[in-house]
């Protein structure tokens, strides 16, 4: 199997928000296949969408993996899920949310699965977070 740059956007506003962050990072390091090369800086941002809710704590993994997308996809969710995420409505608050953003160079339309990250152009934290990163990918 080949080896893929991927960027996973980490997002937390319920609870404590630095543990989820360190959670997601420590479940994406530990995947098969996969390393954490780097993490951006943590960004605190407000929320997007039309829910009121509390401020986000933002950051982006840069992982060197051999898992498919698809396979980082279903890894993401579970790690979502462990950390007790429960997804109850659009745009809302979350305890963790990961997000492929993009991964190497690859386009992908799949049910449930877009990358790059269809949100990227409209989320300038992502934007800066990537340019921090991208010096690392060879």
């Amino acid at each position: 199997m080949t080896l893929e740059w991927a960027f996973v956007a980490l997002g937390s506003n319920i609870g404590d928000r630095n543990a989820s962050l360190e959670l997601a990072r420590e479940r994406l390091a530990a995947l098969p296949g996969t390393t954490l090369a780097a993490a951006s800086a943590i960004e605190e941002t407000e929320p997007l969408g039309p829910v009121p809710q509390g401020t986000y704590l933002n950051q982006m993994a840069l992982l060197h993996t051999e898992l498919a997308p698809r396979e980082l996809l279903d890894a993401c969710l579970r790690i979502e899920m462990e950390a007790g995420r429960e997804r109850r409505e659009r745009w809302g608050p979350r305890v963790l949310d990961l997000d492929i953003v993009r991964y190497g160079d690859r386009e992908v339309r799949e049910p449930g699965l877009t990358i790059p990250h269809p949100e990227l152009p409209n989320r300038p934290f992502w934007l800066r977070e990537l340019a921090e990163l991208e010096s690392y990918v060879e």
